[in-house]
C-alpha cells in the first residue's frame, strides 16, 4: 500500500484518519473485482451517451459452486444529478458478501427528462441479463437497490413490465427491489399539487403532462404479480418520501404484496445512502435475505 507523498506534509492527526481509511478501502477491495465503464447501449445507437451508458461490474473474486445473486444499483439526485462513480463503496460491500453488483450511470435531466431515464435504466438491465453470467452473476437472480430518485426508477423497473417488453424481454427478469428513502413514487400527486417550496423545479426533468407523471409512477403500475419489495425511509426524511412511500406500502398491502417496510429513526435523506458504507448496515442484512 503506498502512501502518496503529499499526505507526509500533512499532520499525523491528519495523516492517521487517510491511512485508516486507505486500509479499509484495500482490505475492501481486496475480496472484489471491479470492471468500470462498460457501456450498455452500443455506441452505434444514435441516443449513445459516451459518459452516462456506462456501468461498473463489481464481482467476489472467490470462486463459487454455482453463480452469485446480483443486484443493480441505481443512484439518486433529483433526476439532474449523480454519478456511479461515487458509489464505489456499495459495489465493493455487496460483492464482499457474495453478490455481483451492477452500479449504473443514466441520463440525466435537462438532456433528458424521466422517461428516458427509466428506459436507460431498462437497458443496462437488460444487458445485465445478457452478460452477466461472464461475472460470475445468475440472470435469473436479479434485484435492484435504489436510493431517493434511483429508489423510484427502481420501483418504475419492477413494476412496469412494458419497460423490458419494448426491448425485446418478454418477461420482467427483477426478482425483488429495495428502495432506501425512495422519491417519485406517486409524481402525478406530487406535481399536481406543489405543495412545497421548489417543486416547480422537477417540472424540468418530468415535464409538464399530468399522463407522463403518472405512467413514470410505480404507485400505478404495481399488481398482484409484482416481485417482492423491501422498503427503508428515514425518521427524519422529506414529507413526500415519507407520504408516497406510505401510500405504496398500503396499496400493496391491499393487494396482497406486503413490503418489509421500516423506518430508521432520526435519519435524514443523505445519511439513508451514506449507511451503505458499513457492510453490516441493517439494509444490506435485508437484501442478502431477499437475494438469497
Amino acid at each position: 500500500m503506498r502512501i502518496p507523498r503529499r499526505w507526509l506534509a500533512l499532520p499525523t492527526l491528519l495523516i492517521l484518519p487517510l491511512l485508516l481509511l486507505l486500509a479499509n478501502e484495500y482490505a475492501t477491495a481486496r475480496p472484489s473485482r471491479r470492471t468500470q465503464d462498460v457501456p450498455y447501449v452500443p455506441a452505434t445507437d444514435p441516443t449513445f451517451d459516451a459518459e452516462r451508458h456506462l456501468l461498473d461490474v463489481y464481482a467476489p473474486r472467490r470462486k463459487a459452486a454455482k453463480p452469485y445473486p446480483v443486484v443493480v444499483f441505481i443512484h439518486g439526485g433529483s433526476w439532474n444529478s449523480g454519478n456511479k462513480n461515487f458509489y464505489s463503496f456499495i459495489g465493493r460491500r455487496l460483492a464482499k458478501q457474495g453478490v455481483v453488483a451492477v452500479v449504473i450511470n443514466y441520463r440525466l435531466s435537462p438532456k433528458v427528462q424521466v422517461p428516458a431515464m427509466a428506459d436507460d435504466c431498462a437497458r443496462a438491465v437488460v444487458w445485465t441479463t445478457e452478460h452477466i453470467r461472464e461475472y460470475g452473476g445468475d440472470p435469473q437472480r436479479l434485484f435492484l437497490m435504489g436510493h431517493s430518485a434511483g429508489g423510484g426508477l427502481c420501483a418504475l423497473l419492477a413494476a412496469d413490465n412494458r419497460l423490458f417488453a419494448r426491448r425485446g424481454l418478454a418477461t420482467n427478469p427483477v426478482r425483488g427491489a429495495l428502495l432506501d428513502d425512495p422519491a417519485g413514487l406517486d409524481m402525478f400527486d406530487y406535481l399536481t399539487k406543489l405543495e412545497y417550496p421548489g417543486d416547480a423545479e422537477y417540472l424540468i426533468p418530468y415535464g409538464k403532462q399530468p399522463e407522463v407523471w403518472k405512467d413514470v409512477s410505480a404507485l400505478y403500475h404495481i399488481t398482484a404479480n409484482t416481485p417482492p419489495f423491501i422498503i427503508f425511509i428515514g425518521g427524519e426524511t422529506y414529507p413526500s418520501i415519507r407520504n408516497s412511500s406510505r401510500k405504496f406500502q398500503e396499496k400493496l398491502t391491499e393487494l396482497g404484496r406486503p413490503p418489509l417496510f421500516t423506518v430508521l429513526p432520526g435519519k435524514k435523506h443523505v445519511p439513508m445512502v451514506l449507511q451503505l458504507y458499513w457492510k453490516n448496515n441493517v439494509l444490506y442484512q435485508a437484501l442478502l435475505k431477499m437475494v438469497n
